[in-house]
């Protein structure tokens, strides 16, 4: 009973993570959508949503830690929970990178547009497909697909210097571009980071499935 019990919780715990998950996934195509669309209420409803991202991350993080108090876990049980408290930190910081995507935006908006946007929404999709398939390795104990999310880590870093060098030569060719392609760039870092944040948590995964502790070896994981 009390086993039945258990495997309960940690569903429950499961499904808060995916819950939270889901919301940073729509807080980063919400902010990039804000910003290539110049939408401004859009960019706001991103901010405004945060605390929510920010409630989820508190009650999953009290849910780990009573579960590892009152059910003393072992084994596979005990790298779920501990490896859930990280991803639920991991997935808290995307929510505030989204954020910062969407402060950003605002800036933008009140300037004339700079270039039109293509790799940033190509990160953006990469950043968030990278979310997705993180926690879905996590549910599916795939440790294979979370293998391919660390090695989607480079494409991301390559888009965002791609963008950094094109945007330094805006800058260098007219100074009057300066404060926009500073925001653009800053953009490019955030999405990056967001990349940062899913390869950690496809980590966990392995350290969850496999119980091998992987940190940026990607030629380990196999």
């Amino acid at each position: 009973m009390a086993e039945r019990h258990f495997d309960e919780e940690l569903k429950l715990l499961k499904e808060r993570l995916l819950q939270m998950a889901s919301r940073a996934e729509e807080a980063i195509a919400r902010s990039v959508k804000s910003l290539v669309n110049r939408d401004s209420p859009l960019a706001e409803q991103v901010i405004k949503l945060d605390p929510l991202i920010d409630a989820l991350e508190i009650e999953v993080d009290e849910q780990c830690l009573k579960l590892l108090a009152l059910r003393q876990p072992i084994a596979i049980d005990l790298r779920f929970i501990t490896s859930a408290m990280k991803i639920n930190s991991e997935l808290e910081r995307i929510g505030d990178q989204a954020v910062n995507i969407a402060e950003r935006s605002l800036e933008l908006v009140k300037e004339p547009r700079l270039k039109p946007l293509i790799d940033i929404p190509r990160m953006a999709t990469l950043s968030q497909g990278m979310v997705k398939d993180s926690l879905d390795a996590f549910v599916n104990k795939d440790a294979a697909l979370a293998r391919s999310v660390c090695e989607s880590d480079d494409e991301v870093d390559n888009l965002n210097e791609q963008i950094f060098r094109e945007l330094l030569t805006y800058m260098i060719q007219d100074t009057s571009t300066i404060s926009r392609a500073v925001h653009l760039m800053l953009i490019g870092r955030h999405l990056e980071r967001i990349a940062d944040h899913a390869t950690n948590v496809a980590e966990n995964v392995i350290y969850f499935v496999k119980g091998k502790t992987i940190k940026h070896h990607v030629a380990d994981m196999h």
